[in-house]
């Protein structure tokens, strides 16, 4: 069963850990809404959907055409992100009455280990010991295109890329500051604003229906025939048929201890982790989106 950072958070009875996943799920949407499922092993092998079987209607007597789903087999290997926090003994003791130096080095290292996880969730490309993220995992049949050299944002073509994700809306719509300031404003001309509160209690902007986030390592410059202030939006839903995490037994947090080299304790974070996609047609993208003029 797949559980959520945020869900896993609350089963665990480790205070240093529950506190941890909490720093690196705050203020990320994608940590926050997805499922991860825990591999046995190093890698997972698993049948990514890429079309269903045909049906037809029949006369009686005649013959039935045998039709099968096409599948393409994946393997998502587990990746090892972490670091180490060192703190050294003797701020800790003088200066511990300002502040918890430990566990302000911990807070940090957490946050770190957010940002890298979210930019290889977006940027990964399975090299340098990462996993592929979504820019990858997504297939050329499911890229929706600006045009040649890219174009402003146009809202028919947010709903072309909404439409290429099948059975049921995207979970989430992810997209740069930019792309997202662009989004409010075409909203605004149209006298339409959508927002609500997600399960967090935090005020989300919606567009048709759809929850629309802002993700820091989508860049703004990339390369799109002679433009090179494009942009991509992302469309997908989440979970074991979609896009969803992989991990062995979650983000783990070790006291190494004293070090023998310094006068300085060391608590190491790590966390086994990839990424999969299980079907293409739950994952989209919209690419060479240039900024509203």
């Amino acid at each position: 069963m797949a559980l959520t950072l945020a869900e896993a958070a609350k089963l665990s009875e480790d205070v240093l850990l529950k506190g941890v996943m909490e720093i690196i799920i705050k203020d990320s949407p994608i940590l926050q809404k997805l499922p991860f499922i825990d591999v046995v092993g190093n890698s997972l092998k698993y049948n990514q959907e890429n079309a269903l079987p045909t049906v037809a209607f029949y006369a009686v007597g005649d013959t039935w055409a045998e039709s099968a789903p096409t599948f393409t087999q994946k393997t998502a290997t587990l990746t090892i992100l972490g670091g180490d926090a060192d703190v050294d003994n003797y701020i800790q003791q003088t200066r511990s009455n300002y502040q918890d130096i430990e566990a302000a080095v911990i807070e940090l290292k957490a946050k770190a280990m957010r940002h890298k996880y979210e930019d290889t969730f977006i940027n990964g490309d399975g090299t340098s010991n990462t996993f592929e993220g979504i820019d990858v995992l997504c297939t050329s049949g499911q890229t929706v295109s600006m045009g040649t050299n890219g174009a402003a944002l146009d809202l028919r073509k947010l709903d072309e890329l909404i439409d290429k994700v099948l059975g049921g809306k995207p979970e989430l719509l992810l997209m740069s500051r930019r792309s997202r300031r662009d989004l409010t404003h075409l909203m605004r001309q149209l006298g339409s604003m959508e927002f609500g509160q997600d399960e967090f209690g935090n005020w989300v902007q919606f567009f048709n229906g759809i929850p629309v986030h802002i993700h820091d390592w989508i860049s703004d410059a990339k390369t799109v025939g002679t433009s090179n202030d494009c942009s991509t939006i992302y469309a997908f839903q989440i979970g074991e048929g979609a896009v969803c995490g992989l991990q062995n037994k979650g983000i783990q947090v070790e006291r190494i201890g004293e070090l023998e080299t310094k006068d300085a304790t060391r608590t190491r974070l790590k966390w086994y982790c990839s990424l999969a996609n299980f079907s293409t047609v739950k994952l989209a993208k919209l690419v060479g989106v240039r900024p509203v003029t």
